[in-house]
């Protein structure tokens, strides 16, 4: 009997969904493994406040829907009492307002990081509250404290979900080479840094790259940002094998681009860890061209598209990973909503090749001593030629 060809089709398409799942749930203890989670979006708190403001007499760009370079143009006609007294009265709307001067944003942010950290220690110490409630909030209220230390550049912050956060590594004003870093899953403000693994947060990947690129082009001014802008999965459940947090992250991603475009920082190299080579992947067709320069991905389980030119970005498009490295167990398919398609590693994708034969882990790429750190240094500083 000759079988149909589309059942046949159909019978592989199974197959590999199911192998997926399988998969996945051998390799965390089952889908309970990873917990759902609601992705933030939107402005942050406040924005209602900001459109009533009508304090200059004019409409304030509406954080949902003036595009950054709007927003970069209104704030260039002001003068700086009045940058200062919308971001004394809107400290959360101006701290995340991409196209918003970059000092400006610091200062606001530090404004918020101070409220919420005094709301926190006021929950501390309240009456009403259980003793589970008060161990939150002074870790809550730690967390802030951390984050308001001096010589730290919050670039943005938002508290909402679990909390979310914009670092910058170096002085941006004044930087001619820039990267940006889009951490995978499990990163939220309580783990953007932390003692264990250091080199698998994006503060620990952010300073490592920085360090080694000083030591390679010490006249060179550089500023690398520790980007955690949009809910990431927890765990390897559902959230970590479907696009749907990455589908949310991906617009916040090119907005944030596009502000520091607006604001004048030169195009940075764009650095995906893990799950955030998938946000990177669906946000890529929506950058413009002076957005960024390059797109490396190192422990990525695949971007959403089947090939680098179905990016759509001129930007040049990198791909590293290690031999020891987990994800590479990780079937690479795209079935019924399930994985996330090509490996960005396979010649036939189509990206270059980043060395990483020293790298080790999963979270090791940007580890001190590896090739793959300093492979991407020279390609964060413009010498994509050196790696070989």
């Amino acid at each position: 009997m000759t079988v149909p060809r589309n059942a046949v089709r159909r019978s592989k398409r199974t197959l590999t969904a199911a192998v997926l799942a399988l998969a996945v749930a051998a390799g965390t203890g089952g889908w309970a493994a990873g917990t759902a989670q609601t992705a933030v979006t939107g402005p942050a708190p406040g924005a209602a406040a900001w459109r009533a403001d009508h304090s200059l007499g004019v409409a304030l760009p509406d954080p949902a829907s003036a595009s950054p370079a709007e927003v970069a143009r209104f704030f260039a006609g002001l003068t700086g009492a009045q940058q200062q007294a919308l971001a004394a009265r809107h400290p959360l709307t101006v701290g995340n307002l991409d196209g918003a001067p970059v000092a400006l944003r610091y200062e606001a942010n530090s404004r918020a990081l101070r409220a919420e950290r005094d709301r926190a220690l006021a929950r501390a110490t309240d009456p009403a509250g259980t003793l589970q409630d008060h161990q939150q909030a002074r870790r809550a209220a730690a967390r802030y404290a951390a984050l308001l230390a001096p010589g730290r550049r919050i670039l943005a912050f938002d508290p909402r979900g679990r909390g979310q956060v914009a670092e910058v590594h170096g002085d941006l004003a004044a930087a001619r080479r820039t990267a940006v870093i889009v951490p995978g899953s499990d990163i939220d403000l309580a783990t953007f840094d932390r003692a264990t693994d250091p080199y698998g947060t994006p503060t620990g990947m952010a300073a490592s790259l920085r360090r080694r690129m000083a030591a390679e082009a010490p006249g060179v001014p550089t500023a690398v940002i520790a980007w955690v802008g949009y809910t990431t999965p927890v765990g390897l459940g559902p959230d970590a094998a479907t696009g749907r947090l990455a589908e949310a992250g991906a617009p916040r991603l090119a907005r944030f681009l596009a502000g520091l475009a607006a604001t004048g920082t030169p195009a940075p190299a764009v650095l995906c860890h893990s799950y955030g080579s998938v946000v990177c992947g669906l946000a890529a067709p929506h950058t413009g061209r002076g957005d960024l320069t390059d797109l490396i991905v190192f422990g990525s389980p695949g971007m959403r598209r089947d090939t680098a030119a179905d990016l759509r970005t001129p930007a040049r498009v990198w791909a590293a990973r290690d031999t020891s490295d987990w994800i590479g167990d990780v079937p690479n398919v795209e079935v019924l909503g399930l994985g996330h398609g090509a490996d960005p590693t396979d010649p036939a994708f189509g990206a270059r090749r980043v060395p990483a034969q020293r790298a080790k882990g999963h979270t090791g790429y940007l580890a001190p001593g590896t090739d793959s750190l300093r492979a991407i240094a020279a390609i964060v500083l413009g010498h994509p030629e050196t790696v070989r």
